[in-house]
């Protein structure tokens, strides 16, 4: 054997022991790969009944935010329907009440007068 013989085989055993060196973390890097895999694959089948539960959450939520726009609406209508009967109270019964008491005041400052 000639040094350059033994120079390849020194090579060789470098090379070899440079890929069984690299080979170990590429084995775990695949193995990790496949578990991200697995987990991604996992929540997909999670999360898509997650989003269905979601979706009817929100329709019903839809739902319910009608009923309330419609009882708000409601509730407007009936408040002005209030405030017309109170206006039209006052116009009515208010303003003869004001001559009344002022016609009553007139009367006893006349008869407080006279004693």
């Amino acid at each position: 054997m000639s040094g350059g013989d033994i120079a390849a085989i020194i090579a060789a055993s470098a090379f070899a022991l440079f890929v069984l060196f690299t080979a170990i973390p590429l084995v775990k890097l695949g193995r990790l790969i496949d578990e991200t895999s697995a987990s991604v694959r996992e929540l997909s089948e999670d999360v898509s009944p997650l989003l269905t539960g979601l979706t009817e959450t929100v329709t019903e939520t839809n739902k319910q935010l009608a009923r309330i726009d419609v009882i708000t609406e409601n509730a407007a209508e009936v408040s002005q329907n209030i405030s017309s009967l109170v206006a039209v109270f006052t116009a009515s019964v208010g303003s003869p009440l004001v001559k009344i008491a002022g016609f009553a005041k007139s009367l006893s400052g006349i008869f407080l007068n006279k004693k």
